[in-house]
């Protein structure tokens, strides 16, 4: 939040977008893959219960960045609040 007051300042806005599993090409050969059962349970338990679309992940970019998004600061956009790294070792082991 130091960051997001400190730059404020200058007029700058401080936000991060960290989505959950995005279905991409390689998170459909991950899901269909030797690991697809962990990815599937990752899913299941994400807040959302399903993976997002990059359609998804820009429009909430484009809120950001756009005037309808001016007040929104220092706020961190995520579907699931956990080290990438412990997720992975937990589902995927």
């Amino acid at each position: 939040m130091a960051e997001a007051v400190r730059w404020a300042k200058r007029g700058a806005r401080i936000n991060t977008i960290s989505p959950g599993i995005i279905i991409t090409p390689l998170a459909v050969d991950e899901l269909t893959g030797p690991r697809g059962e962990g990815y599937r349970r990752m899913l299941e338990q994400s807040p959302a219960g399903r993976a997002g679309t990059p359609d998804e992940v820009a429009a909430v970019a484009a809120l950001l960045m756009g005037p309808d998004g001016g007040f929104l600061a220092h706020f961190t956009h995520e579907s699931k609040t956990e080290d990438i790294t412990a997720a992975l070792s937990k589902y995927l082991s």
